[in-house]
């Protein structure tokens, strides 16, 4: 009797395993995936997990593999970095995982009651996959642009492309303002966060070197003063000696 119990016992275990394991599909089989599968992910990982129910994290062995597959940025740059298709075709596509980033920042931003974020790292994995989208898909667009126009070098041209770099600036110092949250990050977080500093806002100041920064670098001084960690000081030290060399090239 006390071996069909434990059976028993085993078997409802299984079965409830299972069903929480069904529970949530997403195609892990994949390589890549598409708009599609970024929809059906999005509006699951938004709207199909209970309250109190735990989303994927990279902690957990079992469920790490949704939020890379979530970011992976490979996603969208084996489309956007393939020069055989039309310039049209990848900027429309690079629109339309911009706008499925936008709804990806509302999965793991979530404060428990001490205004601790509860998946710090995943919502900074999100954060990390916008800014290396944006900084293909406004090229895409400004290339576009130049593209259509019977006069690339007009100054029509030229003044739509530099309204697009000031609002892809803006979109970065977005990403400055969770320095004021620093206390609602743990520490590996606060790593993480600065790592993003460290690795995105050089490839802007790369492809856009002529950019007006001054506001970039008023924004970095005033964070840099409300700091804390010693990581996230050093890589906003650093961001503002790029720019400070950067605006020294273009005086002498």
């Amino acid at each position: 009797m006390t071996k069909i119990r434990i059976i028993l016992i085993a078997l409802i275990s299984l079965i409830i395993t299972s069903c929480n394991t069904e529970k949530h599909k997403f195609p892990l089989d994949k390589r890549y995936w598409d708009l599609n599968d970024y929809d059906d992910a999005v509006l699951e990982l938004n709207y199909g997990y209970e309250a109190d129910e735990k989303l994927p994290t990279f902690d957990d062995p079992e469920t790490r593999i949704i939020v890379e597959k979530l970011t992976d940025q490979q996603n969208f740059n084996i489309v956007l970095d393939d020069n055989e298709l039309g310039l049209k075709h990848r900027n429309e596509v690079a629109e339309k995982f911009f706008n499925e980033w936008k709804d990806m920042n509302n999965i793991y931003d979530a404060l428990d009651r001490k205004d601790q974020y509860l998946y710090d790292k995943e919502m900074l994995a999100v954060w990390h996959f916008g800014l290396g989208l944006q900084l293909k898909y406004f090229k895409l667009g400004n290339d576009q642009i130049r593209e259509n126009a019977d006069d690339p070098n007009s100054s029509r041209v030229k003044n739509n492309i530099n309204s697009n770099v000031k609002t892809l600036i803006s979109n970065y110092l977005i990403y400055l303002d969770e320095l004021n949250n620093e206390k609602a990050f743990t520490e590996s977080g606060k790593d993480k966060l600065a790592g993003g500093i460290d690795k995105y806002f050089p490839a802007l100041i790369e492809l856009y070197p002529n950019a007006n920064y001054s506001g970039m670098k008023n924004k970095a001084e005033l964070m840099l003063k409300k700091a804390e960690s010693s990581k996230i000081k050093s890589s906003l030290n650093k961001l503002i000696e790029l720019i400070d060399s950067k605006s020294k090239k273009e005086t002498e």
